[in-house]
């Protein structure tokens, strides 16, 4: 069984919830274990939570005003992919990738990475090719419910 889908949202408070709700609705037509499931919902949200707030130029061409999210459902993982049109990550020592630096339990921004990394089993997290944005990728082992009318084979 293999399910796909890619969206292409507007940098939107709005467009969060509506990400989540697909794929909250995929796998749960599928069969995946609601926990899995909720996990993998709450990276989500922080995915693009992130790239509604930092994806942007600040001009109004247009091509930084939107993101991406593409979802894989195969057989027994689920690959995500955040995708924005952004400045994209600082370099650090070569690399383009954030440092790991846990914010505080209290504070009301800069969990989102952590969060994703505590949910998902594997995480990418850099520049796209170009340096015309950033890209966060998370995949997750599912598991099915018993009554699963899609479970992998």
């Amino acid at each position: 069984m293999s399910i796909w889908w890619s969206l292409h949202l507007r940098r939107d408070a709005a467009s969060v919830p509506l990400a989540r709700r697909l794929l909250l609705g995929a796998m749960e037509t599928a069969g995946v274990d609601p926990d899995i499931s909720y996990d993998l919902s709450v990276a989500l949200s922080e995915a693009c939570a992130n790239a509604v707030e930092h994806g942007g130029s600040g001009t109004r061409d247009g091509g930084s005003e939107a993101y991406r999210v593409t979802a894989y459902l195969d057989g027994e993982k689920c690959r995500i992919e955040v995708a924005d049109a952004g400045p994209g990550f600082p370099a650090a020592g070569g690399r383009s990738r954030p440092p790991a630096r846990p914010a505080p339990s209290d504070a009301e921004h800069g969990r989102g990475l952590c969060l994703i990394r505590e949910l998902a089993d594997h995480v990418h997290i850099g520049n796209k090719p170009d340096r015309s944005g950033a890209v966060v990728s998370f995949d997750k082992i599912l598991k099915w419910r018993e009554d699963a009318p899609l479970v992998a084979v």
